[in-house]
């Protein structure tokens, strides 16, 4: 039996009342409140949950991601396996499931609903409506996750409806995916059951799918940050409302997670209950997650901060005991095994060489946002150079590359602006959401050099200068690390530190970006292995255009 005396936060009251927590067998066996609030005492409150988080986009194993989260009290999070899903298929997500079991934290994983998410690229697996029913078996797998696949639902797509069917009869939640979607077609979209949106980018698109019935989360990853947009809507419909990160690189992992944009939303006038619950009970009720709420009988799931304004997380507890403590992780510094699906042949750069059109035409390109996931299309006059067009860094219109990880393919080309590299290139097998090898660069010697880095490795994110090399090898589905998760943080801030100075990128964080050019769901230019692709159209188009 354990006791810890603190200031107590009710989370459902409102509340805030010094007591002592009585925990025994990994339960709050009682809550004895002995008065006021004690100003200059700790705070005893529920920990915080991830609504959505693909663990895959840290480039962490669910053991590491698990050993750095706690520490910013973080005891949960909803987890959404389709990353590794499109690589390996039902053994991905079973290899997920099977390693978060070996520490002390609660994952609520998903069955991938979109494996492959499009037709219209090459992934490395499929889930079928038979393997959602073969892991809805798993305790660990609580919902549907995103149905990314919006016009599949919209358009009443047998395969689609069969497996919104199958997580009702199964009674899960099912979560959504649909950015921008508005009127109509929003509203047939939610009223197929679909519960949960992350990807509004707008607060009118938010606030109408609120209107809707629609539980909107506010996302703020490592590249799509839609916390300053969103959080304005938190005052009025907090109880619809949670919090998220969606995909999150390791280096910002280490410096924080669900507490930064708890302490964030308080410091702009949110009342904290709101925001705590947006962060606690939200999540926790919607997903049936077995996380505790600081009520007599739940896991003994908390944590100690220093204060309300402040927010530092001082020690993290879950099912009683304690996993960190005063910034160290007291998890347990596991390495996982390692499984992959990984065949192709390195390439030259004759291969990513593209003629130049025999009439006048224009090029179609692909034009990051940076800190969105939406890009724009762009049309631009080519570059043109002994007969070939080539990336033009005048204008910062960069040739990007999609290459098949899973067997030996053409590859496909196209062009992209605003990443603003002036030499050298870079490459990463985390190319949302099938996974093959995606580059961008100013010339084809160093995005061959830097793709045919990351074959070697299996997998992982490189980076070539005129004078240097890094990759940082993923060798768990070319998309996770098996090592130590401060050390990949380490190796992580250094390659992009390197692509920031050295090759002058002026995104804030570029292989995020990068991974996302391949995200064929998303509007509205996007490029995956098999071509150019119009997101709003959901259809091929050609590079040049009269």
């Amino acid at each position: 039996m354990t006791t810890i005396s603190a200031n107590i936060v009710n989370v459902f009251d409102s509340t805030v009342e010094y007591g002592v927590l009585t925990i025994e067998n990994g339960r709050i066996q009682q809550i004895s409140y002995q008065g006021d609030e004690k100003k200059g005492e700790k705070y005893i409150l529920p920990g915080l949950v991830d609504s959505h988080v693909h663990i895959e986009s840290s480039m962490l194993t669910p053991t590491q991601f698990a050993r750095l989260a706690v520490v910013h009290g973080t005891v949960g999070t909803v987890s959404d396996p389709h990353e590794i899903a499109n690589v390996l298929g039902v053994k991905g997500v079973e290899y997920m499931i099977n390693d978060g079991r070996r520490v002390p934290f609660k994952f609520c994983f998903g069955a991938p609903s979109c494996v492959p998410a499009t037709t219209f690229e090459t992934a490395g697996a499929e889930i079928t409506s038979q393997d959602i029913v073969h892991l809805f078996g798993y305790k660990e797998v609580g919902y549907l996750a995103e149905m990314m696949n919006f016009p599949g639902v919209l358009h009443n797509d047998p395969m689609v409806m069969q497996k919104i069917e199958l997580a009702k009869a199964f009674n899960k939640p099912i979560d959504g995916h649909a950015p921008g979607l508005k009127g109509a077609s929003a509203k047939k979209y939610i009223d197929a059951g679909i519960e949960t949106d992350h990807e509004c980018f707008t607060k009118s698109e938010a606030l109408e799918k609120l209107k809707l019935g629609m539980k909107i989360l506010i996302r703020e990853g490592s590249a799509a940050k839609n916390f300053e947009e969103l959080i304005p809507l938190a005052d009025q419909y907090f109880a619809n409302m949670m919090f998220c990160s969606d995909d999150k690189h390791p280096d910002n992992l280490v410096e924080g997670h669900i507490n930064q944009l708890v302490k964030r939303a308080i410091a702009k006038g949110i009342d904290k209950f709101k925001v705590l619950r947006m962060a606690t009970i939200n999540p926790v009720l919607h997903y049936r997650m077995s996380v505790g709420l600081l009520r007599e009988g739940d896991w003994a799931d908390f944590i100690l901060v220093d204060n309300l304004d402040d927010f530092n997380v001082l020690e993290t507890y879950i099912n009683g005991n304690k996993v960190a403590e005063n910034g160290v992780s007291l998890i347990e510094n596991l390495a996982s095994e390692i499984i992959n699906n990984f065949d192709c042949e390195p390439i030259s750069p004759a291969q990513i060489q593209i003629n130049a059109p025999s009439d006048s035409k224009r090029l179609r390109v692909i034009q990051v946002i940076d800190g969105q996931l939406i890009t724009k299309e762009i049309f631009v006059e080519p570059k043109i150079e002994n007969g070939l067009v080539i990336s033009n860094l005048a204008n910062d219109v960069l040739k990007i590359v999609v290459l098949n990880r899973y067997r030996t393919a053409p590859p496909a080309i196209a062009f992209i602006n605003n990443y603003g590299l002036k030499e050298g290139a870079i490459a990463s097998s985390v190319g949302h959401d099938s996974h093959n090898i995606i580059a961008v660069g100013v010339d084809d010697a160093a995005i061959c050099e830097a793709i045919n880095l990351i074959i070697r490795e299996k997998g992982g994110v490189s980076a070539v200068s005129n004078t240097k090399r890094g990759v940082l090898g993923l060798p768990v589905a070319g998309l996770m690390s098996n090592e130590d998760g401060y050390k990949i943080a380490e190796s992580y801030t250094m390659i992009d530190r390197f692509v920031k100075e050295q090759l002058s990128s002026t995104l804030l964080s570029p292989f995020m970006s990068l991974s996302f050019m391949a995200l064929l769901v998303i509007p509205a230019l996007k490029l995956s292995d098999l071509g150019l692709f119009d997101g709003e159209k959901f259809e091929f188009v050609d590079l040049f255009e009269n």
